[in-house]
Formats: C-alpha cells, structure tokens, sequence
C-alpha cells in the first residue's frame, strides 16, 4: 500500500494494546476504522476515542473465535464501507502451563482465537479484497496478522500459546506467497511482538462460559501467569510504537514485524538447533538465573526438588 488516506481499516482486538493504537494511528492517517473486540465496554471507550479523532468508526463486538461472528462482521464492512484495504487479525489470548496439564478447554480457547480468529479473518476478508482488486485497477490492500516471538521460539511452559503461534506465522507465510500466485495488488504480513505492555495478561476475564474451567489452575500454570505478567509489565518498548512499526511495514510492503529485533538472535539458534540436527538449546542461556527460577519453582510444585 502506497497511501493510507482515505482508506478502510479493519482491526481485531481494537479495545487495547496493539488494535487501539493502531485504530488511533489509522484514523490520524486519515482511514475509516472497523473496531472488533469481545469486551463490549472496552470497545465503547475505545470507538468514543477513536471517532473523537474525526475518524468514521464501526464498532463491532465480536468473538473471533466464532465463525459465524466474524462472518457478520464482514457483511457488516461490505455495507458500510466496502471491501477493507488493511485487515489486522489481531486478536488473541495468553495461556502458561506445562503442555500436559492443559485441558480440552484450554486448547479450544487458545487456538480457537489465536489460531482460527486469523483464519476466519482471511477467510472472510480476502476474498472480498480481491475481489474489489478485480474491479478497480487502482485498489491496493494489506492483511496484517498477530502472532509472537512465541511462533518463533519455543519458551517452555508455555505450549499451547506457542503452538497457537508457530500456526500463525505458518498461516501468515502461506498467505504471503499464495497472494503473490494471484496478485500484486494484496501485501501480508505477521507481527511477531516480544515483551510489551498490552491486556493480554487479562484476557482470561474474556473465556467464554462454556470454555471456563471449573477446577483451579495448576501450579505450572500460576507460575506462567505470574512470569508472563511480569515480562509484559516491565517491557520497555509500547504498544504505540510497535502499532507504528506495523503501518510503517504495510506501507514498505515488509512481511515480518519485530518489537525488538534483538530477540531473533535465539531464533537463529533454534533454526541452527534444527539445520545440525542438535537438541534443541536452552531458552534461558542468556539468562540463566530466570531458567534456574522456573526449573525450581516448577520442581518444588511437582515435590521433585533439585537433587543437592
């Protein structure tokens, strides 16, 4: 995309964090914005703030992870709007735990909005694009997707949100070429934000009723939460400035977004870890002492101390 301007944006997971800032950066550029979220209330003060910035807004209050929801939210951009140019599939839960004790439940929520939320995002809207690509020789579109130094990397005690997001820098990858079978006139790209502040680490006040657990969360998972909390919170870099690095990429037609670059230094070593055929490396090697806090934690939760 050359231009913003004059343009439509749809975002998911626009209530906070990444989709509020970007919905408030599309709309100083000059774009009509689409804000999709599941939290009604959140949404509300985020469209009022948005649309007070002389953007056109459409708040939709959605669950991405429902088929059906997120096909109404596209009928819903066609009629007001037509089709989108830029789509940030952007919403998404947190979950930490050792990868066997997670339930049924836990998997369907995960991937059912990290993973199939994306997926219903492309499924719906990219059609659409291009189509409208078809008809007007100077239409121009952009698919952003959400996914996690966690699709690249693989943290432990973390396996359901890291399964949920290796899918979406796989999905991600695969819709980049597949559009360029097709178009030239359609960009992808995948967001893959390390450590930054956002509401992720409240997104269990968003589980659907019937996905909720009725027993307590294990000890590997209130450890998870409890260190993911304290990543999230202490990251240095915000969620405005990466929502400004994903515009300044859709603009450069640039496929992969980093928060902090510095982090693909442990991604080398894992594709090193798969080209040599090595056991994969420990995550923690350049910070021991956070590893030697989990393995002890986790170890006296399971009543298996550290030999002496």
């Amino acid at each position: 995309m050359k231009t913003l301007q004059g343009r439509t944006a749809v975002i998911t997971g626009a209530g906070s964090g990444f989709g509020l800032e970007l919905s408030r950066l599309a709309a100083r550029a000059g774009m009509a914005v689409v804000m999709a979220d599941v939290q009604a209330d959140a949404l509300a003060r985020a469209a009022d703030e948005v649309g007070a910035l002389g953007a056109a807004v459409l708040p939709f209050r959605l669950d991405v992870a429902r088929a059906d929801e997120v096909e109404a939210l596209g009928a819903a951009v066609r009629e007001r709007f037509g089709a989108p140019h830029l789509v940030f599939n952007n919403a998404g839960v947190g979950a930490g735990g050792l990868i066997w004790e997670h339930s049924l439940k836990d998997w369907e929520w995960v991937l059912g909005v990290n993973l199939m939320g994306v997926a219903h995002g492309v499924r719906v809207f990219v059609p659409m694009m291009l189509e409208a690509a078809r008809r007007d020789p100077s239409y121009e579109g952009h698919v952003v997707n959400t996914a996690s130094m966690a699709g690249l990397l693989n943290a432990p005690n973390m396996g359901v949100y890291n399964v949920s997001k290796h899918a979406v820098v796989s999905l991600s990858e695969t819709l980049y070429q597949d559009l360029r079978l097709v178009t030239d006139r359609i960009g992808a790209s995948v967001l893959c934000p390390y450590f930054v502040p956002t509401g992720i680490v409240e997104s269990e006040r968003n589980r659907p009723a019937d996905l909720r657990e009725e027993r307590r969360m294990t000890a590997s998972q209130r450890i998870g939460v409890a260190m993911s909390a304290k990543a999230v919170s202490s990251g240095k870099v915000s969620a405005a400035e990466v929502a400004q690095k994903v515009l300044d990429a859709v603009l450069a037609d640039r496929f992969y977004v980093y928060s902090h670059p510095h982090a693909l230094g442990g991604v080398q070593t894992r594709l090193e870890d798969v080209m040599l055929q090595r056991n994969p490396t420990d995550p923690f090697s350049a910070r021991p002492e956070l590893g030697a806090q989990l393995r002890r934690e986790l170890r006296a939760a399971e009543g298996t101390p550290d030999p002496a």
